[in-house]
């Protein structure tokens, strides 16, 4: 697997010997698990074609279920795809080697870095869509990824019926499978939005190092003890931090991947709950004892989510979802469907915590 700027092989190999095996399962309820799950990625798209009205006459292909090391060879596939994707549309000269973000971290040492991670990331994601990623034997892009032991396991520690939490995951997949099938510009869309920020993040370290003090000043409680980005708001995480560090044509372009992110994790967030109650029965102990396993964890595992993005993500699962809740309730799921018509009508990062202001922009 190559790319310009990760070694994705070396990624592999390094989160195939750093990952955890997974739960220990009976083979028989393995099986069922995996047939249920294939199933369901078939089933669940139905549900949500009926729901959002979207890819009406799209083909449903079948999810790919696969074990922990098989989800971190289809993740590395994917992100090399996306990087080079995102890379053809980026003013990135990376053979300058001059202490550039980019260009200063050799390709095998990001690998390590980026297993490290995958391996991480492979012991908690439950499922996902890919849109780059490539379909072995196939000429097209395009995986869902349904990673069975991590969605027995975390169906197990929920304690909530099997059948259930698995068709309610396939929901929440099969809804991204949908966003990216069902919207022709979308794919390239996100990337281009990736390469823009790439271009934006191009700059010495040095560069980024002179923003630090302004950086601290701004996290500094003020005289009344409050911090001075808001009274009263905690300090700001990990991403907080990298936003006080970016310029502003580099945050501007971080906002546009942030926004498009939060409304496609919100709206299938959205979806899967809207559908729940008539296929997932309980679907509503289901929401609440994920969301308060999300906000769970040992020290070390809240760490990690916070150095990774994981919890900053955890946080655009809600405020996406609180966009789309409030525009459907005002303006109906076909209101809602405009943000699909073109780039220009997918909400801004402001416009997502304030949703009325992008339904008067774009219904008047």
């Amino acid at each position: 697997m190559g790319s310009r700027t990760v070694d994705w092989n070396v990624a592999v190999s390094t989160a195939t010997r750093l990952i955890k095996a997974g739960p220990s399962v009976p083979r028989a309820e393995a099986d069922r698990a995996v047939r249920a799950l294939r199933e369901f990625s078939v089933r669940a798209e139905t549900h949500v074609r009926e729901t959002t009205g979207l890819g009406q006459d799209l083909p449903v292909v079948e999810g790919d279920v696969v074990d922990r090391p098989g989800w971190l060879h289809g993740a590395a596939r994917g992100l090399a795809e996306l990087t080079d994707a995102a890379l053809d549309t980026a003013d990135i000269d990376l053979e300058r080697g001059n202490g550039e973000l980019l260009g200063g971290l050799g390709s095998r040492s990001a690998g390590v870095q980026a297993g490290a991670v995958l391996a991480y990331l492979g012991t908690k994601v439950l499922g996902q869509y890919d849109p780059f990623a490539p379909v072995p034997g196939e000429d097209r892009s395009g995986r869902l990824l349904l990673v069975a032991p991590n969605i027995v396991a975390a169906q197990q520690a929920l304690e909530v019926p099997d059948e259930d939490f698995q068709m309610w995951v396939c929901l929440h997949e099969s809804t991204h499978r949908l966003q990216f099938n069902a919207v022709p510009w979308l794919r390239e869309h996100f990337a281009a939005g990736l390469g823009d920020l790439l271009t934006e993040m191009e700059g010495s370290v040095g560069e980024v190092l002179s923003r630090v003090p302004a950086a601290v000043r701004e996290m500094r409680p003020g005289r009344d003890g409050n911090e001075r980005h808001g009274a009263g708001e905690p300090s700001p995480g990990m991403l907080g931090v990298i936003e006080l560090l970016q310029s502003p044509r580099q945050r501007a372009a971080m906002d546009r991947i942030i926004a498009i992110s939060t409304l496609l994790e919100g709206h299938a967030d959205h979806v899967m709950d809207a559908v729940g109650p008539q296929v997932v029965p309980t679907v509503h102990t289901i929401r609440k004892r994920f969301t308060e396993r999300r906000a769970g964890g040992g020290l070390l595992d809240r760490l990690l989510r916070s150095l990774l993005g994981v919890d900053a993500k955890i946080k655009q699962y809600a405020q996406g979802a609180a966009f789309t809740r409030h525009v459907v309730d005002t303006v109906g799921m076909e209101g809602f469907n405009a943000v699909w018509s073109g780039p220009e009508y997918l909400p801004s990062r402001a416009e997502i915590t304030d949703p009325a202001t992008w339904i008067h922009r774009v219904h008047g």
